[in-house]
């Protein structure tokens, strides 16, 4: 019987001839070689009193080995009572069914992204560059861990830090599409995060403070990117929230800025009390030389009907450190670069410096509590976080007003 079973250097070594013909085993199980040359796997079998042919594959997309796995696989659905050709063709029809990745891609962004991620155009700018361009037209079942490594290894090349970002999106998206139906597993299941990141520890100092407040107002930065920044340093709140800021949700009145659940990450209502310096911050950007009369606090420089964006906020600061150019003749000569996340950062530092309780910090930047005693301590702690603003608010104008070199 040996004879008679197929190998690799028989099955290369077919040759067309003028028209099909097939070479078996006398199991079922063939080899069709075409005469245009091609080959296919074919396994002959009778159900129901019929004699049915199925197509395994072809040759050499599918190996002799891999070939012989799916025959393998065939006889059983058949000793089980299952047609392998109605199997196969279910198969086909689900595979015609199945979403592309393009198709994924974009139910994830309107169905899940866009009402719970206020940065989800940061998702969908990774998801229909970098990855549509790669599997866009692939369907998403068809994703294995394996491809899911290797593209990460091809970001890292360049942007390690990219690829890490583009793992967490993509680890996200197929959670969704299991929690769907539309996937059994993901592909980033055990996948690791390609490229090691450190935790940034980066404050400023009181004297880079200083320097960072006068030099904003010697920058060519837009009028109301300078002012946003200096909100940053006042408030600590996020910089999404306070290039978002509207006018309606201050209230003068009782010095209050309202920042609504859907706008807060937590998802939760919070109040900023607005000092003095966070007043005269108001009261210039109601000043604005460029644009007057916008609903945003800090209006895009091209037109007043958008808040200046996230991208142009670190583009700001960015060039002044990287850009040759215009770090030149730097004001910001003498401050280690950062970013404008570091500025949330300096002001829990300083307060908690200042001797304010770290659990009114963690208020005051309106963390995500999670413990048991979060979840029954239900004080607002309005009076305390009011306290502690004023208490920054007057050492930030105390540094503000010492002397220094300008």
């Amino acid at each position: 019987m040996k004879k008679d079973l197929l190998t690799d250097y028989k099955v290369d070594n077919l040759k067309p001839k003028a028209t099909r013909y097939e070479i078996s085993e006398h199991n079922g199980f063939s080899i069709r070689v075409y005469p245009t040359g091609s080959k296919s796997w074919i396994y002959m079998y009778r159900y129901n009193q019929k004699q049915k042919r199925l197509k395994l594959g072809e040759y050499p997309d599918l190996s002799l080995a891999e070939a012989r796995r799916a025959f393998s696989d065939a006889v059983l659905q058949l000793k089980s009572g299952i047609d392998p050709s109605e199997d196969k063709r279910l198969e086909k029809v689900s595979n015609l069914e199945a979403l592309t990745m393009n198709q994924l891609i974009n139910e994830y962004i309107e169905k899940w992204a866009k009402p719970r991620k206020r940065s989800w155009k940061d998702d969908q700018r990774v998801l229909t560059g970098r990855v549509a361009k790669k599997w866009g037209n692939a369907k998403a079942k068809q994703i294995k861990r394996r491809d899911v490594v290797l593209f990460l290894d091809e970001i890292s090349k360049d942007a390690p830090i990219m690829a890490n970002r583009t793992l967490a999106v993509l680890r996200r998206m197929f959670n969704f599409a299991i929690e769907r139906d539309i996937l059994e597993a993901s592909p980033c299941s055990q996948v690791k995060m390609p490229a090691e990141e450190n935790r940034r520890e980066r404050t400023l100092s009181e004297e880079e403070i200083q320097k960072v407040w006068f030099a904003l107002d010697k920058t060519n930065m837009d009028f109301s990117t300078k002012l946003a920044l200096k909100m940053g340093l006042i408030t600590g709140q996020r910089k999404g929230e306070i290039i978002s800021l509207r006018w309606d949700e201050i209230d003068f009145k009782r010095r209050l800025w309202k920042i609504p659940a859907e706008k807060s990450k937590n998802k939760k209502p919070h109040l900023v009390y607005l000092s003095d310096l966070a007043l005269e911050i108001l009261k210039q950007a109601k000043a604005n030389p460029v644009i007057v009369d916008s609903a945003w606090v800090f209006p895009s420089l091209s037109t007043s009907d958008v808040h200046i964006t996230d991208a142009a906020i670190n583009k700001a600061i960015y060039r002044y450190f990287f850009d040759k150019k215009d770090n030149k003749d730097s004001p910001f000569k003498g401050v280690e670069k950062f970013t404008p996340h570091d500025l949330r950062r300096t002001v829990a530092s300083h307060m908690t410096a200042i001797g304010i309780p770290r659990l009114v910090v963690s208020k005051i930047l309106n963390h995500v509590e999670s413990s048991v005693t979060a979840i029954y301590d239900r004080h607002t702690y309005e009076k305390e976080k009011q306290e502690a603003w004023q208490l920054w608010s007057n050492k930030l104008e105390a540094l503000i007003n010492t002397n220094v070199p300008r």
